[in-house]
């Protein structure tokens, strides 16, 4: 046990002052998105911020990993940390001064994108330069852990925060968060540098990108793997678009359901990457990843959208993400197992763009169409036709409809891409 600790132990301040700061900031986002729903009453307008924060996000990261492989680690997340605070400094500076508007979120989330495309790959690499490889699982299961305590905790404490304190209490907290994580990554943990071989340090930007691509390309089993989650984003994306349509206009919905119901798929997350953390070595990740995707978009896409009850939608949050953190422990451990060390800055790279790229389309995806389409068929239609029958009538049906077509949307993704999986296998060493 205290060996373990020992050779664990950048690892573990790493891991929690990056949480912490993590927490700070998906409170601070929490609440402006309820300053910006208040101001503006648009769903559309709302879901704009998270498609201002992953567009750059995903159109740079193929060339921020090229850049990561060729930086120090820890200076890279110290400068994207900073300049990320600097967006939070000046929110409170226009909110001060009575000049924010939604234009201004939308730049800085960009801002913020921007910053996360560098520091996401350096932080993934950071993570394998400081765990020694026996770990890889647990250590898989514990940042699972942690995403999904910010995931219960960030709308209960968000919410309390701008309640008793307006944004001022919600901004002082999260840069609070930032110093604790700048501070612990500046001054206890030892990252090793990666020396690049000759050819690396002479290539050009496009030179690097081509050589991440030219990787992934050469172990087809992880690039099948990051195409088939790039599908599960486009559903899951259009899934979180479309959910507060469904909840927020029901007689028995609400801004409390909805907190409720997104608290309980932290829950969920949670108690999963509990199961990660302990779980002995699957026989076959590859299958597992598949398996729990399958299991997880059918049951949560269909019997919320089913069902008219809280109590339904909350098991249905809990059955579609407990299966998560045992999906994204087996995909993280099989790219840093497979992807040689000093490649995988560039890789990551490569696979955030591939993987995530469809998160923004998802987005706009669902929230147009419960705008467009859903919600205006439903109204079109009798009272006595079987799909009032199954999605209910009235504002917010539509939205249970768009989850339905998601529900089924997943099952076909998740069935062509076993097809195309099941002739790779993943042998696990040690």
């Amino acid at each position: 046990m205290k060996n373990r600790i020992y050779e664990l132990k950048d690892f573990y301040i790493l891991w929690s002052t990056q949480g912490l700061s993590q927490l700070g900031s998906a409170m601070m986002n929490f609440a402006l998105t309820l300053w910006l729903y208040q101001e503006t009453g648009s769903a559309l307008q709302t879901a704009l911020l998270y498609i201002c924060s992953y567009a750059p996000y995903v159109m740079m990261s193929i060339f921020a990993g090229a850049l990561s492989d060729r930086w120090d680690k820890k200076k890279t997340m110290l400068i994207c940390d900073t300049l990320a605070a600097f967006c939070t400094i000046l929110v409170f500076i226009l909110l001060k001064k009575g000049l924010l508007c939604a234009w201004h979120l939308y730049l800085l989330n960009a801002v913020n994108g921007l910053m996360n495309t560098v520091q996401s790959p350096a932080s993934d690499v950071a993570i394998t330069l400081i765990t020694p490889k026996k770990y890889y699982q647990k250590t898989s299961g514990l940042r699972s852990f942690s995403g999904s305590l910010i995931t219960i905790l960030h709308p209960v404490l968000a919410t309390s925060l701008y309640a008793l304190g307006g944004m001022n209490a919600v901004i002082a907290v999260d840069l609070c968060t930032f110093f604790t994580a700048f501070f612990g990554l500046l001054l206890f943990v030892h990252i090793p540098s990666v020396k690049a071989s000759a050819a690396g340090e002479d290539e050009t930007l496009f030179a690097s990108v081509k050589a991440g691509l030219k990787c992934l390309n050469q172990n087809r089993m992880v690039l099948m793997l990051i195409l088939f989650m790039a599908g599960v984003n486009l559903v899951a994306s259009a899934f979180d678009a479309v959910l507060p349509a469904f909840i927020l206009p029901r007689e028995n919905g609400g801004e409390s359901v909805l907190g409720i119901v997104t608290s309980f798929a932290g829950v969920a997350m949670l108690a999963g990457s509990l199961i990660a953390s302990v779980m002995p070595t699957p026989k076959d990740r590859v299958r597992l990843i598949l398996a729990t995707m399958l299991f997880s978009l059918t049951t949560d896409n269909f019997l919320m959208s089913l069902t008219r009850m809280p109590v339904t939608w909350c098991i249905a949050q809990i059955l579609g993400y407990l299966p998560v953190p045992l999906m994204s422990t087996s995909m993280d451990v099989i790219v840093r197992s497979t992807i040689p060390a000093e490649m995988q800055g560039r890789v990551y790279a490569c696979r955030n763009t591939l993987q995530f790229f469809t998160i923004p389309i998802g987005y706009f995806f669902g929230g147009w169409m419960v705008d467009v389409i859903c919600e205006p068929f439903m109204e079109r239609i009798p009272t006595e036709s079987i799909m009032v029958t199954m999605f209910g009538s009235g504002k917010g049906s539509g939205a249970g409809m768009m989850i339905f077509i998601l529900g089924v949307l997943g099952m076909i993704i998740c069935l062509v891409f076993w097809g195309i999986l099941k002739k790779y296998k993943y042998q696990e060493s040690v």
